[in-house]
């Protein structure tokens, strides 16, 4: 027959487990001790409900943290609801035994509600974290109905005494003999900063009270450090806009309002409560601090993580604020929290809160959502790549620049599409530095004929999270810059085949690239590079290679202008002389030009340099010869004319001579253009300008 035998535990080494590991932090005692403290109030208010008389008056709530420097202790007291010896055997003697959540069961049994109670305590492991900071832990207790006090006393090694003593007043005073390393709990300042941190909402005023010594007086005095009021408990409608800015800058240590308040409560099958606020500016240090997301959990107003990611999307992690609820599942320590379907349901209804707010704005205040976007678009736009099932809400928010409106000035994809001239069937992006290059840019030149906008897109984080969104309402987005971005528009087959051989020439000279041809996209420029449909774009290697990564090496195709005059030179010059080692130079400097008009950088730029001084040098020469020459010719001209004496040119007005001929042969001007003479080098002088454009 099977023996039913219940577990038994190492009580000393699960006190161990329980005061070094439990925590991740030891500072969080204080605000176990405190939420003690004020689930003990809470007890008594509600008992004192039926039995008024048994509060004898003593209704002034509050909680008293004191440290004694000189004694090394640090005490914890509140007027609550006591203890008597059989509760202190139970609660305190046994681990794991929640006073509270035997409370609230006895409230449920009787029938009665606890919903609105504000009780924290669940676990009844709490009261141990003492023992990270303190190696004896003493606590005078008298239960509110009882005139017997008794006290408890433990070094948490796995026995402890009970005995009774003298205590005027009711509630409870836990006293912390701290250890050596933990003295940094009798510091005012540090005592202040923990119960802010932790503690700021209590319901009831925590008071810090310090004793000072001056002129061998002693002196005590009383601050109450919780002054924050938990305005995200109560309804929008009884909070004032001076509260919301007041919490938000306590919250945030901002120093201008929120651009916007988000507060709400859920009600129904879960429960719970956000205040949340979107920033009008960055704040200091934002872009080069660790990035931080999350809201603050609050549970019955105690602080239980400082940011908790799960209720907030990484892509919204500039919105600040709070999140309520009693029902989320906690791990024993109350620092972190199990997974529910309730975080789920929270993260939905932030997301779709703040989204709303943001399109509200847009529409309502765009001025001060352009301040707002200039400051946080670029966070914003990466829930293109992580939030799908809000992508095309977080479409509808975004602004950029284009090629058809002024500098400085934003368009929103449903604008450009209401502008966008019939025949043109797809969004046209472009990536740069800036959107002054990305205006000047050659890939431009063919939309800007056509009446089609292209937005210029500036903000790194463009390059990786626009490829997400394929289609915007119905049309694709397609970069300005890729072979097969511009439909129609074929090269005449009369300059493809005048061109061939000029064209399979480049190619041998520039190896870096997989293809060089005519192009249909120019108008005004020589060249230009554009990129396969499933390479990866320049600007985008750039960034890669910014970041330390070596993109894999793909050839992108040289697009040349046949109709620029320094192209068509060129080709002249290959067709008269196809030898003419100038002609090398001239292959890499139209390839070249395209990497400087697209800022990307030379692969030799000494070679480049030696290319461009030498044809100026080139050029240079050839107009001072021509200066030159012509120089002589006027010379030649006047030495052949006849003298006029100043005697007959001032008897006769009308008086004339007629000049001889002059020399013909004198003058180097030809009479017929290169092209009419055969043999003749071409005028290849457009090639000085080649990277005018």
């Amino acid at each position: 027959m099977a023996e039913t035998l219940e577990f038994k535990a190492e009580l000393k080494q699960l006190l161990h487990i329980i005061t070094h590991s439990l925590y991740t932090h030891r500072e969080i005692f204080l605000r176990e001790l405190i939420s003690n403290a004020s689930d003990a109030i809470h007890k008594i208010r509600f008992d004192a409900l039926s039995r008024s008389e048994l509060l004898q008056g003593d209704t002034d709530w509050a909680i008293r943290v004191i440290p004694q420097p000189d004694d090394g202790t640090l005490t914890i007291a509140d007027n609550g609801i006591g203890m008597s010896r059989q509760e202190v055997i139970d609660n305190l003697g046994t681990v794991a035994q929640s006073g509270t959540k035997a409370f609230l069961e006895a409230m449920k049994a009787a029938g009665k509600g606890t919903e609105a109670m504000g009780l924290i305590g669940q676990f009844g492991v709490g009261f141990y974290s003492a023992f990270m900071v303190a190696d004896r832990v003493t606590v005078r207790t008298r239960r509110f109905d009882s005139s017997e006090a008794v006290c408890w006393q433990s070094d948490g090694q796995g026995t402890y005494t009970v005995e009774t003593c003298d205590k005027p007043q009711r509630g409870t005073e836990v006293i912390l003999h701290l250890k050596e390393d933990a003295k940094e709990f009798l510091e005012p300042l540090r005592l202040r900063e923990l119960i802010r941190k932790y503690s700021n909402f209590i319901e009831f005023p925590v008071i810090l009270v310090t004793h000072t010594t001056t002129d061998g007086q002693k002196k005590t005095s009383e601050e109450i450090v919780n002054r924050q009021q938990a305005i995200w408990l109560r309804r929008k409608s009884e909070v004032s806009p001076q509260e919301y800015e007041e919490f938000y800058k306590a919250l945030t240590h901002d120093t201008e309002p929120p651009a916007e308040i988000i507060h709400f409560a859920a009600e129904g099958k879960h429960e719970f409560k956000v205040l949340a606020f979107i920033p009008a500016q960055k704040p200091f240090g934002y872009d080069w601090r660790e990035p931080r997301c999350g809201l603050r959990l609050y549970i019955q107003r105690v602080l239980i993580m400082e940011r908790c990611e799960k209720v907030l999307p990484f892509y919204l992690r500039f919105v600040e604020g709070v999140v309520d609820s009693s029902e989320l599942p906690l791990n024993v320590s109350r620092e972190q929290i199990q997974e529910h379907p309730l975080l789920n349901t929270i993260q939905k209804s932030v997301v779709k809160n703040v989204l709303d707010t943001l399109a509200w704005m847009k529409s309502s205040n765009y001025e001060k959502y352009l301040r707002f976007y200039k400051n946080f678009g670029s966070i914003l736009k990466e829930g293109l790549a992580k939030d799908w099932n809000h992508r095309d809400k977080i479409a509808d928010l975004l602004l950029f620049e284009s090629l058809q409106t002024p500098a400085g000035q934003y368009n929103t994809l449903e604008q450009y599409l209401e502008k966008m001239p019939s025949g043109q069937e797809a969004i046209y992006y472009l990536l740069g530095e800036s959107a002054a290059a990305l205006r000047q840019s050659p890939h431009v030149e063919a939309f800007r004929a056509k009446g089609y906008d292209i937005l210029l897109l500036t903000d790194a984080i463009d390059a990786f999270v626009l490829p997400y969104l394929s289609q915007y309402r119905g049309k694709r987005l397609i970069p300005a810059d890729r072979v097969d971005s511009l439909p129609g528009g074929e090269v005449p087959w009369e300059l493809r085949d005048r061109f061939a051989s000029f064209v399979s020439f480049v190619k041998d000279q520039v190896p870096e690239v997989a293809e060089v041809r005519l192009s249909s996209r120019l108008t005004e420029s020589a060249a230009c590079l554009v990129h396969d449909q499933h390479a990866v774009p320049e600007h985008v290697r750039r960034l890669l290679e910014r970041l330390g990564q070596e993109p894999v090496a793909e050839k992108r195709i040289l697009e040349l202008n046949p109709q620029h005059p320094a192209v068509a030179a060129a080709q002249q010059l290959h067709q008269q002389s196809p030898q003419d080692p100038r002609l090398a130079d001239y292959a890499r400097l139209l390839y070249e030009q395209a990497l400087v008009v697209e800022g990307s950088p030379l692969p030799d730029a000494q070679a480049f340099l030696r290319r461009l001084n030498a044809l100026m040098a080139r050029d240079a020469t050839t107009v001072a010869s021509t200066d030159s020459a012509a120089s002589s010719t006027s010379a030649a001209s006047n030495a052949a004319r006849p003298a006029v004496s100043d005697a007959a040119d001032t008897r006769s007005d009308t008086a004339t001579t007629t000049p001889a001929t002059p020399d013909t042969s004198a003058t180097s001007t030809p009479s017929t253009s290169p092209a009419d003479t055969p043999g003749a080098e071409p005028d290849i002088s457009p090639l000085g300008n080649l990277s005018s454009t």
